[in-house]
């Protein structure tokens, strides 16, 4: 009978509150029967009256810190202090009382749920604790209600789920809602207690907003001198949207400048940025049109009925007037003149005018830097260019100037142009030997035999090539010129033997024709030298008669002397060579030849000739 005993929670009278008696079979009344409690709490929550088994409760209770007690209770003799029956243990249960408020896990809760979603979507699940006895009663038992947040949303009275109550919220409308949800204990009826937890939730977007132009038209501008890549300007449609629902891809669709005008989407900003794509002329059109059009990147088909997803407007550009440079009829003037023009004559013209509808006069000068030697000169208001020297091909074949143009009304608006003369040729240089040729006959020769072979060189240059004729100036018994009709001749002998003490040398006057007009025609003189040869036709040694030794002057000195003469000869040589044009070489050849028979000669008075 003792096995449990109920209390009540949060006792508040002034007196101890009564728990029940323990009582033994073998407790007569007498006062011979003892009463012992131990367990939790025994002596300091709870107190057994010794002499009775009167159990007390000594302090308020709360079911929450806890909810039973176990004790123990045994029967002693008074007379002999033991035991008249066994220990016995019981359970004093705490009866709960409705004294907590039911508490959400959170103060705040954060939710979101997409803007235009259906009546009944879910949103988010609030959870109470009520601390009291759920078992017992009413004192757990919750119900969810709204205190604030309606019409937009409702909660679920059992569970806590809120949910969308009005259909079509639309972000663009309003964002932010603010919900108060209540947990009422006692299944919510009169005298349960209440807590309430707040609710934070933001509608996210959709792409329910199609993109629109603020207004209808728009107008930018531009300085005719922007270069090409450049930005015009920029346009925003405005879209109520965000994120990539509110990605806009713009376009030109139509217009007289959709040919000179370009559109891109700035990613960052959403705008559509006009830039140019070909130079604008402000004197050959001062407006241009174009149309607009932006859509969505990015198009949910639930929303299709809200469309269309894109829009149109009209861009006017207008060319803004820049003073710009003359302008020349060509980029680059290539001029050909004869190199025997003579000077003063005009051998061609530039022309340049001022683009600006102005129309400013425009003066022409060369630049001077290209005109050192001021071989050329150019009318001031007409661009003809005329030459102030003679023109040589074979000195130079082109003169490269570059001619200014210049506003007369504002000189720093100036521009150039190259102008190219190439000097065409003349047959105005006779032709002539290639080379020095060093040219022998033996004097066991026969008549008809190649001493030599020859060619000549021409300082101009025909269109259709060089075509050289060699003749002699007049007919001569010892030598004769064949001509081989390939630019080159052969020079043969017309008698046999020569005998170089009687003369030692022949010179040869050789006549060389062009083919161009007018022809022109040389004579170069071929020296023949008359040596001994072995029957091989090998020269072995040459006449040296021509050398006058002075009398009394002996050999060492002449070699001394000659020398000098071999050093004096190669110094010259380079002077000429350094000095002189390409026309002198011929003469350098010939100085060398003379060097190396004075060698020779040298050689031969030191040690005897074979």
């Amino acid at each position: 009978m003792w096995n449990q005993f109920y209390l009540m929670e949060e006792y508040t009278a002034s007196e101890y509150q009564y728990v029940g008696k323990l009582h033994s079979n073998m407790d007569r009344g007498d006062g011979t029967v003892r009463y012992i409690l131990t367990g939790e709490g025994a002596g300091t929550i709870f107190q057994i009256d010794e002499k009775s088994g009167d159990l007390h409760a000594t302090k308020k209770l709360d079911r929450e810190e806890k909810a039973f007690y176990t004790l123990r209770v045994k029967a002693v003799s008074t007379r002999t202090n033991r035991s008249l029956e066994p220990e016995t243990e019981f359970v004093i249960k705490i009866h709960d009382i409705n004294d907590n408020e039911p508490k959400f896990s959170k103060a705040i809760y954060t939710a979101s749920v997409p803007e235009m979603s259906s009546v009944g979507t879910s949103v988010l699940e609030v959870t109470a604790m009520d601390a009291d006895d759920a078992s017992y009663g009413n004192s757990a038992k919750l119900v969810y209600s709204i205190l604030q947040g309606q019409p937009y949303f409702s909660v679920e009275p059992d569970t806590g789920w809120i949910k969308i109550a009005l259909p079509d919220m639309d972000r663009e409308v309003r964002e932010q809602y603010q919900v108060v949800i209540q947990a009422k204990d006692m299944a919510g009826q009169m005298g349960g207690l209440s807590g309430t937890t707040t609710v934070n939730i933001s509608l996210t977007d959709v792409n329910d907003s199609p993109p629109r132009f603020s207004y209808s038209s728009y107008q930018l501008s531009a300085l005719e001198s922007a270069q090409i890549g450049s930005v015009v300007g920029r346009i925003k449609a405005k879209d109520g949207d965000e994120g990539e629902n509110a990605d806009m891809e713009y376009d030109i669709v139509d217009g007289d400048g959709r040919d000179i005008f370009s559109i891109y989407t700035d990613r960052i900003t959403q705008e559509g940025v006009v830039t140019l794509k070909k130079k604008l002329d402000y004197e050959q059109q001062r407006v241009y049109t174009v149309k607009v059009e932006v859509c969505n990147t990015n198009v949910d088909p639930r929303f299709l009925s809200f469309g269309p997803f894109k829009d149109t407007a009209t861009v006017k550009i207008l060319t803004q007037d820049v003073d710009e440079p003359p302008v020349f009829s060509q980029s680059q003037y290539v001029i050909e003149v004869q190199e025997d023009t003579l000077k003063g004559m005009v051998i061609g013209r530039v022309t340049a005018w001022d683009p600006d509808s102005t129309h400013h006069p425009v003066k022409y000068s060369i630049d001077k830097h290209t005109n050192r030697d001021r071989f050329f000169h150019i009318d001031v208001s007409d661009g003809s260019i005329t030459a102030l020297q003679s023109l040589d091909r074979e000195s130079s074949k082109w003169h490269n100037i570059s001619v200014l143009a210049t506003e007369i009304n504002n000189p720093q608006q100036m521009s150039r142009a190259p102008v190219l003369i190439k000097v065409l040729d003349v047959n105005d240089n006779a032709p002539e030997f290639a080379m020095y040729y060093e040219t022998f006959v033996c004097e066991n020769v026969k008549a008809g035999q190649l001493i030599q072979t020859i060619s000549a060189t021409d300082m101009d240059e025909p269109l259709d090539g060089h075509k050289f004729m060699f003749s002699l100036s007049f007919s001569n018994p010892n030598f004769t010129v064949l001509d081989n009709e390939d630019n080159t001749a052969r020079i043969l002998t017309r008698r046999s033997g020569f005998n170089r003490h009687e003369l030692s040398a022949y010179y040869l006057p050789v006549v060389i024709s062009d083919n161009d007009y007018p022809a022109q025609t040389s004579t170069s003189t071929l020296t023949i030298r008359v040596c001994g040869c072995d029957r091989s036709g090998n020269m072995r040694s040459c006449s040296v008669e021509a050398l006058v030794l002075p009398a009394g002057l002996s050999t060492g000195a002449l070699v001394a002397v000659l020398l000098c003469i071999i050093l004096l000869l190669k110094t010259n040589a380079k002077h000429i060579y350094k000095q002189t044009h390409m026309t002198q070489i011929h003469s350098i050849y010939r100085c060398l030849h003379d060097l190396e028979n004075i060698k020779r000669i040298i050689h031969c008075l030191r040690f005897p000739c074979l």
